[in-house]
């Protein structure tokens, strides 16, 4: 692994007030090109996302343009060198993921981590633990770096660690380790199920639990479970899909099959979970906005000794028949504020899928409700193929 540390940067400013140029330089060159990427593809991506002009002449980089923004991209670039040289890879996704984590405002906001000779700008006085001290009256130093990268939570797996990508997911994986039950509420693609199923494999790997539990609500979505082919497996597979998919990111797919051959993981609808105590294991709930209040009863107290659990969902996507509450909206109306218990609510600024996914959810967020069809219900029986027509010709 290569460990040959960046020089410290040097800073210098020029133009007018509110903008300044921040040189930083490294010593392994090589290094440096895979920060870059193929013909610079990296080094564009950060100039869009923090509105800075990025030049690199040898083993420098230079950094101009408003002096916040200019922190943070050098916060952004110290970060990712510092992944190379512990023996990571950079592709599009994490770089997005570090912009996106310096570009947002942070929760809460902290200082760049300086641990084992990390490079920080020279601009202001050191105190003796080698921290830059704040300013007078402040609780950060002025235009700090909004991350910690240091202090960022991850989660070791055998696939290698998972780090966060956005504020929201690293609150979410502080609760995860920190907390016994976790309500993880959001749009799709912003890492929910993921980053749950990771924190269940790295405990289960760190012997911290003897078994994981996925559990699904089989919710028809417009289909008829009874019209799949196969026996009540096959036709409950598809809904798992994700959760098998989540596993398979974690682990070697050879042990996920040995693991679920002991039962040290199990994959099961919700409706397997009544009668049982589950104890000392990692338990899943995914997809919980389509149980019914009844149904999230019965799952939250199948907790037992040693156990920890983890519900998700999306309460915008809500395929349960008209009339019938959701038990994740009721649960967390009802549960908030308990010791014991955290809450997690993502949002657009947390999605880590496609640019596009956010700007979906936002479309979506923003449109007015639709004026209410009264033969809505009908319409939605006949689509389903649960009712007759009524049409008359």
């Amino acid at each position: 692994m290569l460990t040959t540390h960046p020089t410290r940067p040097v800073a210098t400013s020029s133009g007018s007030e509110g903008n300044r140029t921040v040189a930083l330089r490294f010593n392994d060159n090589i290094l440096l090109q895979r920060l870059l990427g193929d013909h610079d593809r990296h080094l564009v991506r950060l100039e869009e996302g923090f509105d800075v002009k990025l030049s690199c002449r040898g083993n420098k980089i230079a950094i101009s343009g408003e002096t916040e923004s200019v922190g943070r991209a050098q916060a952004a670039i110290i970060a990712l060198y510092n992944q190379l040289e512990q023996g990571g890879t950079i592709d599009a996704s994490q770089v997005d993921g570090v912009i996106r984590l310096t570009a947002l405002p942070s929760r809460p906001e902290r200082l760049v981590d300086t641990r084992q000779g990390r490079p920080v700008p020279e601009e202001r006085p050191r105190g003796h633990n080698g921290h830059r001290r704040p300013e007078k009256g402040h609780g950060k130093p002025h235009n700090a770096p909004a991350t910690a990268f240091g202090d960022l939570p991850a989660i070791k797996t055998k696939r290698g660690v998972i780090a966060p990508r956005s504020h929201g997911q690293a609150a979410y994986m502080e609760m995860l380790a920190n907390t016994d039950m976790v309500f993880g509420i959001g749009p799709a693609g912003t890492g929910k199920t993921y980053l749950a199923v990771a924190q269940a494999v790295g405990m289960l790997l760190a012997g911290q639990v003897d078994r994981i539990i996925l559990s699904r609500p089989a919710v028809e979505a417009g289909e008829r479970l009874g019209f799949l082919p196969g026996d009540m497996r096959e036709k409950i597979d598809p809904y798992l899909r994700p959760l098998y998919d989540a596993l398979h990111d974690m682990m070697p797919g050879d042990q996920v099959v040995r693991r679920m051959g002991t039962g040290e993981i199990e994959v099961a609808p919700l409706a397997f979970m009544r009668g049982r105590t589950l104890a000392h294991s990692y338990v899943i709930l995914d997809e919980a906005q389509n149980t019914t209040a009844a149904q999230m009863k019965m799952f939250l107290t199948r907790m037992g000794e040693g156990t920890r659990m983890a519900i998700t969902g999306d309460l915008s996507q809500i395929d349960l028949p008209n009339g019938v509450s959701s038990g994740l909206r009721e649960a967390v109306e009802t549960l908030e504020g308990i010791k014991g218990i955290g809450i997690t609510r993502f949002s657009s600024e947390d999605v880590v899928r496609h640019p596009l996914v956010a700007r979906i959810v936002d479309a979506y967020e923003q449109k007015a409700p639709a004026p209410r069809d009264v033969f809505r219900n009908r319409l939605r029986r006949e689509n389903n193929g649960t009712s007759k027509s009524t049409r008359r010709y």
